[in-house]
């Protein structure tokens, strides 16, 4: 059985890799950590997911800009990659906050700011089903449907695009959707009054303000 203290280094080096947005680093701990037969929630939880979290608070605190951000963003990213397969084999999302649809909306190919707040949402406990960017409006109503209760977070960086967001809403509401769906809009262009004016629950400016915003609401 391996001793404590060699379990608490492991975490803190995946902590570590990730705040420092080490990518090739936070993938070879995943890897070293299924090699090593870890309880790989633990891994996860106390280790990579912590790391990921501090890298949030230090943005907001304004210690930590955007890039920094999408560095650890991208390091966790890399680690989750190597351990999903396990992790659902662990059925670990019997233990889920919830499930999050997020995608970018029709037309638009920015992902960066959709794949943090993925990110973070998964490392906060959350299901995340990320569809990506271009996504077509249809695409967004299937997996909602799949779904008793669901959040979906719908992302636009452009001005041209943003509209999109609004006919998400519409199709929602005539397939009788609408109900059991929150749903939550961000983006550089969008805002808390057009978040209002197109029926959408709530906005977003950051990653680290999606997750409060999602916690909120449950």
């Amino acid at each position: 059985m391996l001793a404590k203290d060699t379990v608490r280094q492991f975490l803190a080096r995946c902590e570590d890799s990730v705040l420092k947005g080490e990518k090739q680093l936070a993938a070879e701990l995943a890897t070293q950590s299924l090699e090593r037969g870890y309880d790989i929630l633990d891994i996860v939880d106390n280790g990579f997911a912590v790391g990921i979290r501090r890298a949030g608070d230090l943005w907001e605190a304004g210690e930590y800009f955007l890039p920094e951000l999408a560095f650890s963003a991208e390091a966790m990213k890399s680690a989750m990659t190597v351990l999903q397969p396990a992790l659902i084999r662990a059925d670990a999302r019997s233990v889920s906050k919830g499930v999050v649809i997020i995608g970018t909306v029709q037309g638009d190919i920015h992902d960066i700011g959709k794949t943090l707040v993925a990110t973070m949402l998964s490392a906060n406990g959350y299901q995340v089903i990320d569809l990506g960017s271009d996504v077509p409006h249809t695409r967004f109503l299937e997996e909602a449907s799949r779904h008793d209760h669901c959040f979906l977070c719908m992302s636009a960086l452009l001005t041209t695009t943003m509209a999109n967001q609004a006919q998400v809403i519409g199709l929602l509401e005539q397939q009788r959707l609408r109900d059991k769906v929150r749903v939550i809009v961000g983006g550089a262009p969008t805002s808390e009054p057009w978040a209002k004016d197109i029926g959408a629950d709530r906005y977003a400016a950051n990653a680290v303000e999606a997750v409060q915003v999602i916690d909120s609401l449950i």
